[in-house]
């Protein structure tokens, strides 16, 4: 099961231009982060970080800065918030935050 979610990973890399694939809120792209979860610490631990990122990497998502330290954060449709080390380097710059 392990390899078939790897394969499966490799292949949406191969077959979908980087170009073409839909861009991730986070620093680390959705399908590098299960490709290294699964890899590192199998399995289970792919799983729950694929339906992790399935839930909050999508729309629902919106960027505050916050009003006592100024740091841009993004909170996710689950509630979480992440900070800017965690969020993808494009939307800081669109946003135009250093």
């Amino acid at each position: 099961m392990k390899y078939f979610l790897l394969l499966s990973i490799k292949i949406y890399w191969l077959i979908i231009p980087a170009s073409k694939r839909r861009k991730c809120i986070f620093r680390k792209s959705c399908s590098k982060h299960v490709y290294e979860e699964t890899t590192n610490n199998g399995i289970i631990s792919g799983l729950k970080a694929f339906k992790y990122r399935f839930e909050n990497c999508r729309s629902g998502a919106h960027f505050i800065e916050n009003p006592i330290t100024g740091n841009f954060q993004i909170v996710l449709p689950n509630n979480e918030i992440l900070d800017e080390n965690e969020i993808s380097e494009r939307f800081i710059t669109k946003h135009n935050i250093n």
